[in-house]
């Protein structure tokens, strides 16, 4: 059917070699950006650790990166992952609280039920099904 040329076959493996070392090369750069951001993220995160501290560890990963990212994964690795599920929950919270203030609640909707029922704009069934709603 179509006659195998000899000299393309190898020509394809190395240009397949060639795409997958660059596609692996992508990646652990990818993922080296990604340790160093949060690295970075991590020094402004904490509190604990004052600001000459910090520059000293920025100053470090601008000149001896790949180093200095290894160190502060081991000395400071713990205490990452402390500050970040720190931040998470206290993100959650104030996300919680904010949808809380602008819901209002049940007890909120039967208030303006009981409001809309004394100013005669709804029948005391309506009212009903309102806080049978609202507590349902």
């Amino acid at each position: 059917m179509f006659p195998l040329n000899t000299v393309e076959l190898p020509e394809f493996w190395a240009a397949l070699g060639n795409t997958l070392l660059w596609a692996m090369l992508f990646l652990i750069f990818f993922a080296y950006l990604f340790t160093l951001f949060a690295v970075v993220v991590d020094l402004f995160r904490d509190h604990k650790l004052n600001g000459f501290a910090k520059a000293i560890w920025i100053v470090f990963l601008v000149f001896l990166t790949p180093l200095t990212v290894l160190i502060y994964l081991i000395a400071r690795g713990s205490g990452m992952q402390e500050r970040t599920i720190a931040a998470e929950s206290a993100n959650q919270q104030a996300a919680d609280d904010y949808i809380r203030s602008v819901a209002g609640g049940p007890a909120d909707e039967i208030a303006k039920a009981k409001q809309l029922l004394d100013a005669g704009a709804i029948s005391p069934e309506e009212y009903a099904q309102l806080k049978a709603r609202a507590l349902a």
